[in-house]
């Protein structure tokens, strides 16, 4: 598999990670332990990703894939929180998906 496709999926993990850890420390009930430590596993987990994302990958076109994670964030709210999203908010996501397409397509 070609190097920068590993390093645009392995930034989408990341992102993804970096969500997932917020979500589980959204849900923890009354500071448990075991959800402050889950959440702080995979944010790490995303971190370490990210970090073997730009040994693949240019700083230039990782970094604004990271934004992903905003995405992925507005997903979870709507799907797990159930939360009602702007019309305003779903242009902007519109907008970060089209300018991380643009960018990864048109990378080296």
């Amino acid at each position: 598999m070609n190097k920068k496709i590993i390093a645009i999926l392995l930034m989408l993990l990341c992102a993804a990670c970096l969500c997932l850890g917020q979500l589980v420390w959204k849900l923890m009930p009354d500071y448990k332990i075991v959800y402050l430590l889950g959440g702080f596993a995979i944010y790490i987990a995303g971190a370490i990703l990210m970090i073997f994302a730009y040994r693949f990958g240019e700083l230039s076109v990782l970094q604004p894939i990271n934004s992903m994670s905003y995405v992925f964030a507005a997903f979870l709210a709507v799907f797990i929180l159930h939360e009602k999203i702007p019309t305003i908010n779903i242009i902007g996501i519109v907008l970060i998906v089209s300018g991380v397409i643009i960018i990864g397509v048109n990378s080296k």
